[in-house]
């Protein structure tokens, strides 16, 4: 059956790429060259039961945001991840990552990849911990196999990309404590995988057997997120060389898995000052190449506990208008337990208004017909307009309906009152570009997804 990279570069236009190009409003034949140059990735197992909504990732889309859900060793409630899955899907998030490592990690999995039918991601190493908590009482008594295992496992299930911590070689785990990091290595996954080289003093499984990965994720086309295992945890560890050692790597291994027609793209982070955000970008798409980048944040600063979605929303603006394509949310109880079902809501709101920041400065043309359309619903005093086209239309409807009576078209609200600018100059209701007017921009948060 073959990628879409291999599709791509054999000239087949794939089911998916029209739906991506249609979704996008791009030429498909444009698409496929992307897809083909590793630049456009559109994860989509080929192994995947069921029909599911693929996105585009890449050079020239829009950027995408991912919600991460799933359970904990100390909190393992597979209907609350459902839930949340859910809840994503309901305000529109393009990718969903079970992050699961208590329970049954494979039934979970299985349950919220029938919930939600988007583009799916996990990361394998969690289910070879998960066994050997479960087995050994022992987080990190895995046998090589136990890592490879995993990675099959979810390959078959139809996880259309992987989280891969390939990156962190055991020469690279051999100089964390010399570096003496603030925050240590803040990684779960890196974690797991460098205490377990350390302890065994073999080479890291998914570094070692990497061309066999490559197989397995060439067979059911699984993209490759080549993860950040040493991604800063504090702004005081920003690009050091633990983190830039291991993006070098990350950059070999990009290329060896293009070879086999793998797609793929890579993580960064993570906590980052804002004066460093944009020189991140840069940095790392100069070491990687023309291929999907996507970040965790960044945050900008490690004291927002309770509002770290705000703090790391400033990150992911930045990083989308320098060039970041899939943005990995944060939400409220970041660094403080699993969130909820509203944290969820508020974290994926946060990081769909930084992606369509970026996108206003890297994709303007396309971006700018959505605040077009707000902006000529404000300047009318049509309140019905202006909440459909709200990216939280719930939370815009409620507030306005403070108004009581009077919530209805062509009436101040209750900021200004008679001292509205539309009132007072009504003449200004009647104005507008004729390049700016637009009677019926589409509304993107009512896309499907």
């Amino acid at each position: 059956m073959g990628t879409q990279m291999s599709a791509a570069r054999r000239g087949t236009i794939t089911e998916q790429m029209r739906q991506v190009a249609g979704d996008e409003g791009v030429d498909v034949d444009w698409l496929l060259r992307g897809v083909a140059r590793g630049s456009i990735i559109i994860p989509a197992n080929t192994s995947r039961p069921q029909q599911i909504h693929n996105v585009g990732i890449g050079r020239g889309l829009k950027t995408k945001v991912n919600v991460n859900i799933g359970t904990s060793t100390l909190s393992a409630d597979t209907d609350a991840e459902v839930q949340k899955a859910h809840t994503a899907l309901k305000y529109h998030a393009d990718t969903i990552m079970d992050l699961s490592d208590g329970g049954d990690v494979p039934a979970i999995r299985k349950k919220l990849l029938e919930e939600a039918p988007i583009t799916f991601g996990t990361v394998p190493i969690y289910e070879a911990y998960n066994r050997a908590v479960t087995e050994h009482h022992d987080p990190i008594a895995m046998s090589e196999d136990d890592f490879i295992r995993a990675f099959e496992n979810n390959a078959r299930d139809g996880v259309d990309y992987t989280t891969i911590h390939s990156g962190i070689t055991i020469d690279i785990a051999k100089r964390i404590m010399k570096v003496q990091r603030h925050a240590g290595v803040v990684s779960k996954g890196g974690t797991i995988t460098a205490a377990w080289m350390l302890r065994n003093g073999k080479e890291n499984p998914y570094y070692a057997n990497y061309d066999y990965l490559i197989e397995v994720a060439r067979k059911h086309d699984v993209t490759f997120s080549l993860g950040d295992a040493l991604r800063p945890g504090s702004i005081l560890d920003s690009h050091d060389e633990l983190q830039v050692q291991e993006m070098i790597t990350i950059a070999r291994l990009t290329k060896a898995a293009h070879e086999k027609d793998v797609q793929v793209m890579v993580e960064g982070p993570g906590h980052v000052p804002l004066n460093e955000v944009a020189a991140n970008v840069r940095l790392a798409k100069s070491l990687i190449g023309d291929v999907p980048y996507y970040v965790l944040g960044p945050l900008v600063t490690d004291v927002a506990s309770g509002h770290d979605h705000i703090a790391s929303a400033i990150g992911a603006a930045v990083s989308a208008s320098e060039g970041v394509d899939l943005l990995c949310y944060l939400t409220p109880s970041e660094h403080l337990g699993l969130p909820d079902a509203d944290e969820v809501k508020e974290g994926l709101i946060a990081y769909r208004i930084a992606a369509h920041a970026g996108d206003l400065v890297k994709n303007r043309e396309k971006a700018i017909v959505w605040d077009r359309a707000m902006t000529e619903a404000r300047r009318t005093l049509d309140w019905e307009r202006q909440i459909a086209l709200s990216i939280d239309p719930e939370k815009a409807a409620k507030i306005h309906s403070r108004m009581g009576q009077h919530t209805g078209n062509n009436v101040p609200c209750t900021m200004c009152g008679g001292a509205c600018v539309y009132v007072i100059l009504p003449e200004q209701r009647g104005y507008a570009k004729s390049e700016e007017r637009v009677e019926d921009a589409a509304e993107p948060h009512n896309s499907v997804k």
